[in-house]
């Protein structure tokens, strides 16, 4: 299974970035692919996530309102768009994928992007 995710980089505080999440290895349709980020001395967090078998999207209080989930199944991947983006949005960004959203159980990790978001 391999999940690799692509798109971050620098960006000034009120842009947008689109991170991308592609997925191989195992029944696209079938997991939850979940977006996390981690800041430098801090605990990773979750940030959103999407069931691909309901449709169903979860998303973090902390960017609710300001982020995307969205799945292309003939693409096995997955994207966040990122809007109106903060300082505190600056992260190293990983995709993962596992078979339930509800509570962000993630099996399949794969290396991060990061979004450093500076004036």
């Amino acid at each position: 299974v391999q999940l690799q995710a692509s798109g971050g980089g620098p960006v000034q505080p009120g842009g947008s970035l689109r991170l991308s999440c592609v997925v191989s290895g195992l029944t696209f349709g079938d997991y939850c692919i979940g977006w996390f980020r981690q800041a430098p001395g801090k605990k990773r967090g979750e940030v959103s996530a999407i069931s691909n078998s309901d449709g169903l999207r979860y998303y973090g209080e902390r960017v609710k309102g300001r982020f995307t989930i969205s799945s292309d199944s003939a693409k096995n991947t997955v994207y966040l768009q990122m809007n109106s983006l903060k300082q505190e949005d600056t992260a190293v960004y990983h995709c993962a994928a596992g078979v339930g959203c509800e509570d962000y159980h993630m099996d399949y990790w794969g290396k991060g992007t990061q979004v450093t978001v500076s004036s």
